[in-house]
């Protein structure tokens, strides 16, 4: 077969997930309550047709199934994450037998189909008695969280061997502590700095702690949303307010996670305006000697910023936004169902900067996808035929293979996401999977992409 794109030989083929978005029984076998829970019976209408965190794709029941679904479209490899408040309720204490249990099951379950997992420590589902003492505010969350991460490793390290500690940390800081999207629902640039902050060092001790247990061929990553910021223009006020973005959106996490230290104009700038976290230099050292041996890139869609156009108000709340504003670019290609701009180069932009500014790293794309809201509307004869989802995936890769061409050391490619989940205060909205899920009865059926996406695997390109 001649191929238009073809990729390197053991390329990771598969999807991502979460815990909190398809296991479901948020409230069975003594799992404790996260944040999400929590939010939800007390502000159910803040959540898409009301729908919660209890009301997913049932993958605590349904694993079987599902990954021998995951087999049938030739998938090798899945990333999802545990659950901290299922393993260890409250956070920190005596280990959840029966969380352990089924971990042990699914990633047994996963490694049997040929599978490999991809296990992620934390996907914004904060332990609610952890957020109750400041959640990442906290440095007694963060030795919790450590001692949890440890305790992972120990339970399932013999079989995993591609961890991560966090997936996208920027946002929990921007939707928790500025933007009001996440619980605890905060408006305060500080805090959410000090959160930012206090989550790298947990990254880092954590990863002290997984490289002490020498795992054989173990190695342990973080997940990063990174969005390439292109300046409105080449005036140099569009120019700077694009790269003060891209510091605090994109460096403030890549450059400790990668280099081991915060870039010194960030730490400048912050200082300038009094916002830099509590931090010691003993925190500083674990970052600096903990870096992450690869790196998880999450890729939707770019970030373009302008010189702002207005002087800020000083009696608002000083914001992120107070050094540039986001610029919509006139003609720019459009998700018509979610309402993001798509461009594919960004992906080949993220990873040539990967390539010449941090050491080519070994990566891959962790997630990337097409949110469509009302995907019933493509249905016919019996199944979804999302022929959109195939042209993003296509479009996106090829600019993926082009940057392995080129040189780039991406591994593989995981699309968000494996099966239509839930999504936060979206709940059921948007669906991105491969295959649809009918949340009143469970039945799981294959989309047009997912039968694409078998053969793009089965062929290692198309």
């Amino acid at each position: 077969m001649d191929l238009q794109c073809k990729f390197p030989k053991d390329f990771w083929w598969g999807a991502a997930a979460s815990a909190p978005q398809t296991e479901g029984a948020a409230d069975l076998d003594r799992k404790g309550k996260n944040i999400w829970d929590y939010w939800y019976e007390n502000e159910p209408n803040r959540f898409f047709n009301n729908v919660g965190p209890s009301v997913t794709s049932n993958f605590y029941h349904t694993y079987k199934e599902d990954i021998q679904l995951m087999k049938a479209l030739n998938f090798n490899s899945y990333r999802t994450s545990i659950s901290w408040s299922r393993l260890i309720p409250g956070g920190k204490g005596t280990v959840n037998a029966k969380a352990a249990n089924f971990y042990n099951n699914v990633i047994n379950e996963l490694i049997a189909k040929g599978i490999e997992p991809f296990i992620n420590l934390y996907h914004f589902d904060m332990p609610l008695e952890m957020q109750a003492i400041g959640g990442w505010e906290s440095k007694e969350v963060v030795k919790a969280y450590v001692n949890y991460a440890r305790t992972c490793f120990q339970l399932f390290g013999d079989r995993v061997k591609r961890w991560t500690t966090f997936n996208e940390p920027i946002v929990p800081a921007e939707g928790g502590y500025l933007y009001n999207f996440h619980y605890p629902d905060i408006v305060d640039f500080k805090k959410a700095i000090q959160v930012a902050y206090n989550t790298m060092v947990a990254s880092a001790k954590a990863i002290k702690e997984f490289r002490k247990l020498n795992i054989e061929g173990g190695k342990i990553g973080i997940v990063l949303s990174l969005s390439p910021t292109y300046p409105r223009s080449h005036n140099p006020a569009d120019i700077k307010a694009a790269s003060i973005a891209d510091l605090m959106i994109n460096r403030s996490f890549l450059d400790p996670s990668v280099k081991g230290c915060y870039p010194e104009e960030l730490i400048k700038l912050l200082k300038e305006y009094n916002h830099l976290p509590d931090y010691n230099v003993d925190e500083l050292e674990e970052i600096k000697n903990n870096t992450i041996d690869y790196l998880g890139v999450n890729y939707y869609q770019p970030r373009r910023a302008k010189a702002k156009a207005c002087l800020p108000n000083l009696e608002a709340p000083f914001m992120p936004d107070y050094f540039f504003d986001n610029y919509e670019m006139p003609g720019r290609k459009m998700n018509p169902y979610r309402g993001w701009e798509i461009y594919e180069k960004g992906i080949y932009d993220i990873m040539i900067n990967i390539k010449e500014n941090y050491d080519n790293i070994e990566s891959f794309v962790s997630e990337n996808g097409m949110g469509v809201e009302n995907e019933e509307r493509f249905l016919k004869d019996d199944f979804i035929q999302d022929d959109y989802r195939i042209k993003f995936i296509k479009d996106h890769l090829r600019w993926l293979n082009k940057a392995i061409e080129e040189g780039c050391n991406a591994k593989g490619y995981h699309l968000w996401t494996f099966m239509d989940n839930w999504s936060w205060l979206n709940a059921y909205k948007n669906r991105y999977g491969l295959v649809s899920v009918d949340i009143e009865t469970q039945k799981r059926t294959i989309k047009k992409s997912g039968y694409w996406y078998k053969e793009l695997i089965k062929n290692n390109g198309f």
